[in-house]
């Protein structure tokens, strides 16, 4: 094992203990520490990146079942479309993306390249989002007027991008949450684990008959992330939720411009 891996390795805890304080985010570090660090092809990190993620999303959703800082209603109107959607994107729409898409002079645009590119984008807009909202936090209140609809609408597009990009979508879900749901950000972080779970282990099994998995690798990152979500759902206690929403917007906002600036340097 080399110094890279190393890195590699401590990534996955820390993968885990992004997803404990933030409910998402931690599949923004999973696909660039795959793919930078492993040398792993964007596609198949994207694949190892749902596995990952839904796998440790399913261990925090089983802790956060005990504190009851999960709102339901919301997360199965979300997840419903979002599920299909993504299955259906990393069954049928990747295998059929052509591995040259098109070109600026010089510049080949190629389906890796235009994965992370959207990853990124994707990103950015998400961070905005949640370093532009100023609302209060409120307690939560299962008669606040939520809007279902959008909520579902919302889930179909963000199930094609995970499904696109391979992550597990809480850095899309909780601001929508927030934004739509009316949540505070620490039920907004705890709902999102569960919807993150449906949809990457959903998408990983669109995977599963496409690629050649190395389940040591996998099944060993995984484990170590899950150390991570269980030291980050205990430091949750500890963090307000203004903190914790500020947090996460300017950390994504950071890391999709750093991919940005890696893809096009490339």
């Amino acid at each position: 094992m080399d110094l890279t891996d190393i890195f590699g390795y401590f990534g996955a805890l820390l993968v885990g203990l992004v997803l404990g304080l933030m409910g998402g985010c931690c599949s923004i570090l999973t696909v660039p520490i795959f793919v930078y660090l492993f040398a792993l092809n964007p596609i198949t990190a994207t694949a190892y990146s749902l596995f990952v993620v839904g796998s440790t999303s399913l261990v925090g959703t089983l802790r956060n079942i005990k504190k009851k800082t999960i709102v339901l209603k919301p997360a199965l109107v979300f997840a419903a479309p979002a599920l299909v959607a993504v299955f259906l994107t990393r069954k049928f729409l990747i295998p059929a993306l052509p591995n040259s898409l098109f070109s600026f002079g010089n510049f080949e645009v190629t389906k890796s390249i235009f994965i992370m590119l959207l990853f990124s984008i994707v990103m950015v807009l998400a961070s905005v989002s949640m370093i532009r909202n100023k609302n209060p936090e409120q307690e939560w209140n299962s008669k606040n007027n939520i809007n279902y609809i959008a909520l579902m609408l919302q889930g179909l597009i963000i199930g094609l991008v995970t499904g696109l990009v391979g992550a597990g979508g809480g850095f899309l879900i909780v601001p929508a949450l927030v934004l739509l749901a009316k949540m505070p950000m620490k039920n907004a972080v705890a709902t999102s684990l569960v919807i993150i779970a449906i949809n990457s282990l959903i998408g990983f099994l669109g995977d599963a008959t496409n690629y050649n998995i190395d389940w040591f690798f996998l099944l060993t990152f995984t484990a170590i992330s899950i150390v991570g979500i269980l030291i980050g759902i205990w430091l949750n206690k500890f963090i307000s939720g203004k903190k914790l929403k500020n947090g996460f917007g300017w950390f994504v906002l950071v890391m999709g411009l750093y991919i940005i600036y890696k893809e096009l340097s490339l």
